[in-house]
């Protein structure tokens, strides 16, 4: 004889459990008179041969052709009019699941304005409740057989992203401005996703953006970018990066390359130069070229036949002729003349 399923109840079912079903495999033997009881925070619905009977809700039912009145025909057509019926009954909680994260397994590909291409995750924080139970069981767990939150959460994660992804797409121009907008964002997505959700009979309640993060690479993007706009002219930053790697080469014995080609002291030579050259090419364009200063005497009062030339601003060649004509005193010293300042002056002032 079939056992025959006087009580229908579900007093156990799960925080994470979004669906029980009595009997757990197969379908049961009810009768009419058999009490369903179902919890404030549960609806019931009676299935047979994959088609809802009926649904129920919070309280204790007697099952009659009155409350259940698909079953008159489908007890006649299949038991000749016995008042036992085989179903499945489906106790769907009604309560709202909080705490449910999402998050990008793979970082999003986005363009950006300010570093032309970005790669981003993102991850937060989502609520969602069954809206439409008799829907819910149809399309996810009569089709799906998935129970438990955690059966759904890849399929409801997958929406979100896909959600995330088309809003980012649609709004974003650069990746500085995120941080602004996480508030904003959030919301786009929720009201992107709720469609999604509700084809499936449940209602999403919150979501949350908690954070939008670069990937490593893009990160070094952002660091590089930041360090240009410190140093402000672009062009002089690649010029001393340059200089700075030749004289690397230069000064690496071992490492071939530019060392090997111009030789070691060749190769430390360009680096220096070109080296100076850019750091002057750096100087703020706007201010004069200074002008270059005349070479002072050395600390003892004597000058060389060229450091008097720069202080008369003459050739070398002048300041020897006057020497040799007696015009200008000075003392020659094997092949070089030296020349007192205080006589410079005198003849000056001659």
């Amino acid at each position: 004889m079939p056992r025959i399923i006087d009580v229908v109840e579900a007093p156990n079912q799960g925080p994470n459990e979004l669906v029980a079903r009595i009997p757990e495999v197969g379908s049961g033997d009810f009768r009419l008179g058999s009490q369903v009881i179902v919890r404030e925070s549960q609806n019931a619905i009676f299935y047979r041969d994959g088609k809802s009977l009926d649904t129920f809700g919070p309280g204790r039912h007697t099952i009659t052709t009155a409350n259940l009145p698909l079953l008159s025909t489908v007890m006649n057509f299949f038991t000749g009019g016995n008042n036992v019926f085989t179903a499945e009954v489906y106790f769907v909680n009604m309560r709202e699941f909080t705490d449910l994260k999402w998050g990008t397994p793979q970082p999003i590909s986005l363009r950006d304005s300010e570093l032309g291409f970005a790669r981003m995750r993102g991850f937060g924080q989502y609520t969602i409740q069954i809206a439409e139970p008799k829907r819910f069981v149809d399309q996810i767990v009569g089709t799906q057989g998935l129970y438990q939150t955690s059966q759904i959460e890849d399929y409801l994660r997958n929406t979100i992203i896909s959600s995330v992804t088309d809003v980012l797409g649609e709004n974003m121009t650069s990746i500085f401005d995120l941080p602004k907008l996480t508030d904003e964002l959030g919301a786009a997505v929720k009201a992107k996703a709720t469609g999604a959700f509700a084809a499936m009979g449940i209602a999403l309640k919150q979501l949350m953006v908690v954070s939008i993060t670069p990937t490593e690479e893009t990160a070094k993007a952002i660091d590089e970018r930041a360090s240009m706009g410190a140093i402000g002219n672009m062009d002089a930053y690649m010029k001393y990066k340059a200089a700075r790697a030749m004289g690397d080469a230069a000064n690496n014995p071992s490492g071939g390359g530019a060392a090997a080609g111009v030789g070691l002291g060749a190769g430390m030579g360009m680096g220096a130069g070109m080296a100076g050259m850019i750091m002057q090419s750096m100087q703020t364009p706007s201010q004069p070229a200074a002008t270059p200063a005349a070479t002072p005497a050395s600390a003892s009062g004597v000058m060389t036949l060229d450091e008097a030339a720069a202080y008369l601003k003459v050739t070398a060649d002048d300041v020897q002729a006057a020497i040799e004509a007696g015009d200008l005193k000075a003392k020659k010293i094997g092949s070089q003349y030296r020349i007192a300042k205080d006589a410079i002056d005198a003849y000056l002032a001659s």
